[in-house]
């Protein structure tokens, strides 16, 4: 199974890249493409249309066409970014209920709305059914690649498009009188032929023409520009290009000397302007061995390979880190001010967990947003609002101490994880104070033993906030420290106390105290989440939706295999199948092909699949025999040659024996008539169907086929192959063998001698070695 795992920042609502988890020497194909180029989903009246061949009706199904969306992500309807985009956008957006961005299309003949969360399953769908195709396994997980550290949202290839696509469409309406915007097709259009421009303008710096024929009105239209324009136009964009670089400098602590080398990927860094400003910045020549477009698939798809328990990889690691810095507010339990905690700054190692504690008598609430929201590239810096439930005061009336273990996880997402009160139970006094701390170790949150460094930070309860203590827990490398934070580190050192006790005169009897975690209930609502039942919702439309897509790419194979079948056999007939069909019947089924065909593009356009079945079936009932005769034609001769050198083969050994051959006077003359038997009757078989199969003409069906005569030929062998090919019996040696100076011994008996005189001088057989012959050959015993 291929497996990897997700990855990504607290925005990581979208992907850039998918990789199919195998890496390069895993003997499978990869793919790899950008976000962009195959985020194109076509919705029509039957299914939906997924990837590189929905970009190609992104024209002619314009308004059902969605492209371009990641962006919407994380932004409600009213953003003003949202506004702006909907201008330039084929297709229709609306609000949704919750406030967030709805994609209206036309689909299976009714208008539907989907949501963005929904727009990309849909295309995560499809990566995924490809990626399990070219593996021939299932694939479990992806790696997500999100942007993090310091970057722009709005610096990007579409960016510089937007430029070229304003600049022609004021040309276009002074020049022609033409408002490209006032009609989509025609806009899409330009804004494809702008990119193919921009391209060229990186490699050329001459004057590039761009023409569009028909483009509006049944109008041409053209015009130029060559790199100096482009990046006069784009001046403002380019400006812009440092401001993220020296934002990562300042996050990174470098300085710019600090860096030694320089690599630069996207499409976009292909722009001559683009690349001469980050070596300006940096003050060295940029480095470009890395495939622009592939470079963050090939990430991800080694994030993959370490990730995943089929790859051994070399061994190094990846800190991943908190873009943004998140912040915890509250408020007091009998007060009106608030407390405020930065629990993870910015570019903090994730995953990681922290333990805070709070003094409480009841429930209360938990409100997580960004630090900076100016820093945040979306509107909203509310992470979610968390609940903790259950909370009561102890039974003497004091402050509960209640422990909130907050979490950024593997993926970037904050959550608060558990949530446990501390609470003291008294104990009878026969009960030992070790049962008590081995029930309170065990009652801890399991998530707590995996600690590996303690930090606390202790404010007073009398001041304006509520004492805070912070556990720090990093989930990676360190080794775990056996220091306890939590308060039941301190019972082992009353219990010592008591046992100095012993010998003293015996006090007033005090009940012992046990400290226990019980665990609290945490309602959490997080911004932007799917709630259960929508997500149910969602993941059935889903269903129902790829069922129709599998129901439709049936009906359709089912339509092309009876266009491929009426071209491919039209081809044919007038070439080698023509001598194997009748004049008569050559042209009746010429003329069912062309009608057929012409069915296919007026009655047949939208049939059922079994309409196409039936009428496959009815093409094969003529086209079948025919092609039958043919494969016979080419196949029967081969059948026929390799039968007669059997039997040649087979009857000169039959021969060879007749006439005395050393090589086969071991062979019982029975067996070998068998063999002459059988040889006289394939012989007289095949001559049979020879002759019978000569006086047939080609258009008619065969007398023998290939098949059978290949049934023949390993029955031949059968019965011939065993007889011919045994083996000459072995001559034995005689069992009674005379030794020089003695007796007749029996075989055994000399057996048993030689193993009793083990290593004592070689017997000699047959008078040709003696015991006093000086040239007496000595043998190792093994």
């Amino acid at each position: 199974m291929a497996t990897a795992a997700v990855l990504g920042g607290p925005a990581a609502h979208w992907v850039e890249s998918f990789q199919k988890a195998r890496e390069e020497g895993s003997g499978s194909g990869t793919w790899r493409g950008r976000w962009r180029r195959r985020s194109v989903i076509s919705f029509g009246s039957k299914n939906r249309t997924i990837g590189v061949a929905a970009k190609n009706q992104q024209i002619t199904h314009a308004n059902n066409t969605v492209s371009n969306f990641k962006r919407f992500h994380g932004r409600a309807f009213n953003d003003p970014f949202i506004q702006k985009e909907k201008e330039n956008l084929s297709y229709d957006l609306v609000p949704l209920k919750n406030g967030g961005v709805g994609i209206k299309v036309m689909y299976m003949g009714e208008e539907h709305l989907f949501s963005v969360e929904q727009i990309t399953a849909m295309l995560l769908t499809k990566l995924k059914e490809t990626a399990e195709n070219s593996l021939k396994k299932p694939v479990t997980d992806c790696v997500i690649s999100v942007l993090g550290t310091a970057f722009d949202p709005f610096l990007g290839g579409k960016n510089f498009d937007e430029k070229l696509v304003e600049y022609f469409c004021a040309e276009f309406k002074t020049k022609y009188k033409l408002d490209a915007k006032s009609k989509i097709r025609a806009l899409l259009r330009l804004y494809q032929e702008c990119e193919k421009l921009k391209k060229l303008m990186s490699s050329n710096s001459t004057d590039l023409p761009l023409n569009i024929e028909c483009f509006m009105n049944d109008k041409d239209v053209s015009g130029k520009m060559n790199r100096s324009q482009f990046e006069e136009l784009c001046a403002e964009l380019l400006q812009k290009i440092e401001v993220p670089l020296y934002s990562l400098m300042e996050q990174t602590h470098l300085k710019v000397e600090d860096v030694s080398a320089v690599e630069i990927v996207g499409g976009a860094t292909r722009i001559p302007a683009v690349k001469e400003r980050i070596a300006k910045f940096f003050g060295k020549d940029i480095s470009t061995t890395l495939n622009a477009d592939e470079a963050v698939a090939r990430g991800c798809a080694l994030q993959c390979a370490i990730l995943s328990p089929a790859f051994k990889v070399r061994e190094f690691s990846v800190t991943d880190a908190v873009p943004f810095p998140i912040s915890l507010v509250w408020n007091h339990d009998s007060e009106d001010t608030e407390g405020v905690h930065e629990v993870f700054s910015r570019n903090h190692a994730a995953p990681f967990s922290k333990v805070l504690t709070f003094l409480r008598r009841g429930p209360f609430e938990l409100e997580a947003f960004y630090s900076d929201p100016q820093g945040v590239p979306y509107p909203e810096a509310k992470i979610g609002r968390f609940v903790v439930q259950n909370v009561s005061a102890q039974k003497d009336g004091e402050k509960s101490r209640v422990k909130v273990k907050v979490r950024v996880n593997t993926h970037g997402i904050f959550t608060i994880s558990t949530a446990s009160m501390v609470e003291k139970v008294p104990t009878e006094e026969n009960e030992m104070s070790s049962e008590a701390d081995m029930e309170c170790l065990n009652q801890r949150p399991p998530e707590n033993t995996d600690a590996d460094k303690n930090v606390q930070q202790d404010n007073s309860e009398a001041g304006t906030q509520p004492q805070v203590q912070t556990d720090a827990q990093q989930t990676s490398q360190s080794p775990p420290s056996p220091e306890l934070t939590s308060e039941e580190n301190k019972i082992p050192d009353a219990d010592k106390a008591n046992e100095k006790k012993v010998d003293q005169p015996p006090e007033a009897k005090k009940p012992k105290i046990k400290v226990v975690n019980v665990e609290l209930p945490i309602e959490a609502n997080l911004v932007w989440q799917l709630g259960k039942d929508l997500l149910n919702m969602y993941i059935e439309t889903e269903g129902k939706m790829i069922m129709q897509d599998k129901l439709e790419k049936e009906r359709n194979d089912a339509k092309n295999a009876v266009e491929e079948y009426v071209y491919e056999f039209r081809d044919k007939l007038c070439g080698p199948y023509e001598k194997f069909i009748c004049e008569q019947d050559h042209q009746n089924f010429l003329r069912l092909l062309t009608e057929t065909e012409d069915w296919l593009y007026e009655e047949g356009e939208d049939q059922a699949k079994q309409a196409y079945v039936d009428k496959l079936e009815e093409l094969m009932k003529i086209g079948t025999p025919v092609k039958v005769r043919f494969q016979e034609a080419e196949e029967r001769p081969k059948m026929f040659a390799e039968l007669g050198q059997r039997l040649q083969h087979y009857a000169k050994i039959a021969a060879d024996f007749r006439n005395k051959d050393e090589k086969y006077n071991h062979i019982d003359e029975s067996e070998m008539k068998k063999v002459e038997k059988s040889v006289n009757e394939v012989m007289e078989w095949m001559n049979n169907v020879m002759n019978a199969q000569a006086k047939k003409s080609l258009d008619q069906d065969p007398v023998v086929r290939a098949q059978e005569i290949k049934i023949k030929i390993k029955e031949l062998n059968n019965t011939c192959e065993p007889v011919v090919t045994q083996p000459k019996p072995k001559i034995e040696s005689p069992k009674l063998e005379r030794t020089p100076n003695g007796p007749n011994i029996d075989k055994k008996e000399e057996d048993l001698e030689d193993k009793n005189n083990f290593g004592a001088e070689p017997p000699h057989q047959n008078g040709e070695c003696y015991p006093n012959e000086k040239n007496s050959v000595n043998m190792d015993l093994d």
